[in-house]
């Protein structure tokens, strides 16, 4: 119906916006949805192991058409194979959310840094951006279900305040530790501890 040159413009505009709500709403409720399977332990079935490195290498590249398109840079240092057993659509997803995060709030001409290490008995997973950053008193409440930092700060005005608790609810299942540092109008860092598999 949006797309019936016949129907009246002001009817058309009004049936774009409700499409895009019922968009936006959808992915509230997919996210949800994603929340509670991680609540229930859904997903164990179908781990395996797999180069974390080359997954976030394949990531990083498939999201940098979205970076390109603020004129920002995605630097990935990936390295050596660092191997992890898991979901690995779900640490996708953490790999996504978390690059999308950085995109989202770094302003245009800014730079994302993506780097895989095995450190130890852990792969970690750092993700740094150069952008807005984070104040102080929020950075305790972002991996909270529903949280936003200051509504007026935000790049994104439709974010449901999910995306994060979804990474934390997958580190979670996957025995890993997630923790994020910020300096405000300098940028933040997020890093991901996860169990190395060995042969």
């Amino acid at each position: 119906m949006v797309d019936d040159p016949h129907l009246d413009i002001r009817l058309r505009g009004r049936l774009a916006s409700l499409l895009e709500e019922a968009v936006h709403l959808g992915k509230i409720v997919e996210q949800l949805f994603t929340l509670s399977r991680l609540d229930s332990g859904e997903g164990n079935a179908d781990w395996t192991r797999f180069d974390l490195a080359e997954l976030v290498r394949t990531t990083a590249e498939q999201m940098s058409l979205l970076a390109e398109d603020k004129k920002i840079s995605i630097a990935c240092d990936t390295g050596m194979p660092v191997f992890i057993q898991g979901d690995r659509s779900r640490i996708k997803q953490v790999i996504v959310n978390l690059l999308d995060n950085a995109i989202k709030y770094t302003p245009g001409q800014g730079e994302v840094h993506v780097r895989v290490r095995g450190i130890d008995d852990r792969a970690v997973l750092e993700v740094q951006d150069n952008g807005i950053g984070i104040p102080p008193d929020s950075l305790p409440y972002v991996f909270e279900r529903f949280y936003r930092v200051d509504p007026a700060r935000t790049a994104d005005s439709e974010s449901a305040g999910l995306g994060l608790s979804i990474v934390k609810a997958i580190c979670t299942a996957h025995g890993a530790e997630v923790e994020a540092s910020s300096v405000p109008s300098v940028g933040s860092r997020f890093l991901v501890k996860l169990p190395l598999h060995h042969n």
